[in-house]
């Protein structure tokens, strides 16, 4: 039987389309529009749960001036790019590379191939690796814990190189780990060949702004257990504490991580991050001029995105969309939903502009199983497609008997022929 696809549009279904600001109870309805019910579906007249905010325009200004050789924002839930300007640009990351070395450190924890309580042996090539220091001994036996908070906190080139060997036997076997992840998180311009970021003409490596907060948006993401040590404002080790380099810890309650580097190729570069009211945001610069301006860039990044974007919950997992009419069935409609949570990021304000459409297959018949796909969910905003996604069966309906069937099929025939 031929299954055919019309779209209608809608505001709220049975149960009510909301938008819900993240970490907070105000609900507020989708943009009125009309509801349109093609042959096969079954849906009441929308009723509003709530009052779309004050029709006025949001006033959202260009992004600020960026002194850096690269640079990206984003939302570190949603992924949505915020600001961005020569984010593909490859660059050399200097101690940024440790992100990726601490991150490979926490994969490894998470997946119970190492402990926190493991001891790390210091070789001679780690404890003679110059640059910033954890200043550890040679010969001897460190906490991983320990030598993660020399990575994040202190930078240490040591710390990283002794991380390296511990993981993978050798520096250049880890820089083979690091590539292989950076490909399955989809790094496309990043290439690594040592662990501390410390380049040589021979071993040097190379990543882009973009591929910097996808690695940040993993370790939040992925591992946030881990991710309370890049907020940590000082380690102390072998009597000698020195300072989290990210000196926005300091400036800006709300940035709580992640890594500074510098080198003279790679300049003075930062990978920031922060949340305001439920809203994370990661920034990356490269490139820039100095210690206080890799911190004022940031900082002009991070303003412009938590005073001018917010990000809403727009839909629950298996919240139920609507409620599709099914032929030959045991049951005589399903419930239309989506199976994970949704997010959003806008322009502040923008809220009642949001559009939601549901395109459903005009006949559904049974059987029908839990997570089959009847249709496709949109949200746009001007015109622009924010959200495209599949529209499945909230449970599964079973066939029902000769008789139900032959029922369905005359109504359905006749119900088509006299359309």
């Amino acid at each position: 039987m031929q299954q055919n696809s019309r779209q209608f549009t809608v505001t709220c279904f049975s149960e009510g389309v909301l938008l819900r600001m993240a970490n907070s109870s105000r609900a507020i309805a989708l943009a009125v529009t009309t509801l349109f019910v093609p042959a096969g579906m079954v849906s009441a007249q929308p009723t509003l749960n709530a009052t779309p905010a004050a029709d006025t325009q949001a006033i959202v200004p260009r992004p600020p001036q960026i002194a850096a050789s690269s640079y990206i924002l984003l939302d570190a839930r949603t992924g949505k790019v915020i600001v961005e300007e020569n984010a593909d640009l490859q660059l050399p990351p200097a101690s940024l590379t440790k992100i990726m070395t601490a991150y490979i450190a926490e994969v490894e924890i998470d997946n119970g191939n190492m402990s926190l309580d493991d001891e790390v042996h210091i070789s001679e090539k780690a404890w003679a690796t110059q640059g910033s220091k954890m200043f550890v001994d040679v010969n001897s036996k460190v906490r991983v814990e320990d030598i993660l908070r020399g990575i994040i906190i202190q930078s240490g080139n040591d710390a990283s190189v002794a991380m390296a060997e511990h993981l993978a036997g050798s520096e250049e076997a880890f820089a083979d780990m690091m590539n292989q992840h950076a490909a399955r998180l989809g790094m496309s311009n990043t290439h690594f060949m040592n662990a501390s970021g410390l380049d040589t003409e021979e071993a040097f490596n190379i990543m882009s702004a973009r591929d910097l907060a996808t690695l940040a948006r993993a370790t939040i993401n992925e591992h946030p257990e881990h991710y309370g040590i890049y907020s940590e404002r000082e380690f102390a080790y072998n009597g000698i504490t020195q300072p989290n380099r990210n000196t926005l810890l300091f400036r800006d309650s709300t940035i709580d991580g992640m890594k500074t580097g510098w080198t003279t190729a790679a300049g003075y570069c930062l990978v920031a991050s922060g949340e305001r009211d439920g809203m994370r945001l990661i920034s990356v610069v490269l490139g820039t001029a100095s210690e206080d301006a890799r911190a004022s860039e940031s900082a002009k990044l991070m303003t412009y995105g938590f005073r001018f974007f917010e990000t809403l919950k727009l839909y629950d997992a298996s919240q139920v969309l609507g409620t599709a009419k099914v032929w030959s069935g045991k049951e005589n409609a399903v419930d239309i939903g989506i199976t994970e949570e949704l997010y959003m990021t806008i322009p502040r304000g923008r809220v009642a502009d949001l559009q939601a459409s549901l395109s459903m297959q005009e006949t559904i018949t049974a059987p029908i199983t839990q997570g089959q796909v009847l249709g496709t969910v949109d949200i746009t905003l001007d015109g622009e497609t924010l959200y495209h996604g599949d529209a499945m069966a909230v449970q599964a309906v079973e066939r029902a008997g000769l008789l139900k069937r032959l029922i369905d099929f005359l109504t359905m025939f006749f119900t088509n022929l006299f359309s």
